[in-house]
């Protein structure tokens, strides 16, 4: 089958596409034909080596957190699912290699797929979905009536913070590209500023804010209300280890108004995105779909920025 890997730590060239053997699934796992995958921003990182000590790497390694895709085989042991099903998924904690034609996964990290969207559009939201119910609904306990504010509101994850942040009756700041303004305001924003000319003292003061930029936290945290949680989704690029342990001081000094998380949703998660999906609640945003030899592309254009909504990769092309 083939498979996005990489042999070595560096730019996005050296991700490529190889011919590896298809894997089987092992007790309690499945089997899943791959129909598309999103290609997730943090992965920057980690390819680029900027990660040592924190997540281990063995090579080759392969690249994707979450995909879609078709039931191929069970292995022994698996009851809940059936040949031929329509899946979603994500991929164990800290592993990768969802863009590929196949994968194998144990049984809880999938869900049915939602039944009003193609497998092509439902692949912009396993993780990152997952990733903005657990920010809001279990860390940052975000109530009706309350003031969000979102930065880096059209990327994949900020894209679904407003969304979600709507459907749960929070009024949503968002703060985005200025091109991105009108769409972010589409989403379901209330208000949409330019990142690049607003001053955050000029933006009043927030319930919670959801963060997925990385920099200058301290200063949006300063914006919290009395009771203010701040979600940090996002480390500085420029400053990985400084700006993991400021964040990881700040949420141990300060828990009630720091919250962090590697995302590692449940079975019941995966399925709630499903629900949600289906309800309307949240629905993808794809900036654009590229074949499995343009995964390069997608990294070059993520480290320039502006994405709108989540890059997918069609496996199928």
């Amino acid at each position: 089958m083939r498979a996005v890997q990489y042999h070595r730590f560096g730019p996005p060239d050296v991700l490529r596409v190889d011919e590896v053997p298809t894997p089987q699934p092992g007790p309690g796992e499945v089997l899943i034909e791959v129909h598309a995958a999103s290609v997730d921003a943090g992965e920057l990182a980690i390819r680029a080596g900027r990660l040592p000590g924190i997540i281990r790497t063995r090579f080759p390694r392969g690249l994707g957190g979450d995909f879609t895709g078709r039931v191929e085989a069970l292995g022994s042991g698996v009851r809940a699912w059936k040949v031929g099903e329509e899946v979603w998924g994500v991929m164990p904690h800290f592993a990768s290699g969802a863009i590929a034609e196949y994968v194998t996964v144990p049984e809880r990290r999938l869900a049915r797929a939602p039944k009003n969207l193609s497998l092509l559009d439902a692949a912009a939201l396993p993780a990152s979905g997952t990733t903005v119910m657990t920010a809001l609904i279990d860390k940052a306990a975000l109530l009706s009536g309350e003031r969000l504010l979102v930065r880096g509101a059209a990327g994949g994850v900020g894209s679904l913070a407003v969304q979600l942040g709507k459907a749960l009756g929070a009024h949503v700041t968002a703060l985005a590209g200025a091109r991105n303004l009108d769409w972010v305001t589409e989403l379901g924003a209330d208000a949409a500023f330019d990142y690049r000319t607003t001053r955050p003292e000029d933006l009043g003061r927030f319930d919670v804010i959801v963060d997925v930029v990385g920099t200058d936290l301290g200063v949006y945290r300063a914006r919290l209300t009395r009771g203010g949680r701040m979600v940090a989704l996002a480390f500085d690029p420029e400053r990985v280890w400084t700006s993991i342990a400021a964040s990881g001081l700040q949420a141990v000094l300060s828990p009630r108004r720091m919250k962090l998380f590697s995302n590692n949703p449940s079975p019941g998660r995966i399925a709630e995105l499903t629900a949600a999906a289906e309800a309307g609640s949240v629905r993808p945003a794809i900036d654009t779909v590229y074949p499995m030899d343009g995964v390069a592309e997608v990294h070059r254009r993520l480290e320039a920025g502006g994405v709108r909504g989540k890059y997918v990769i069609d496996v199928r092309r």
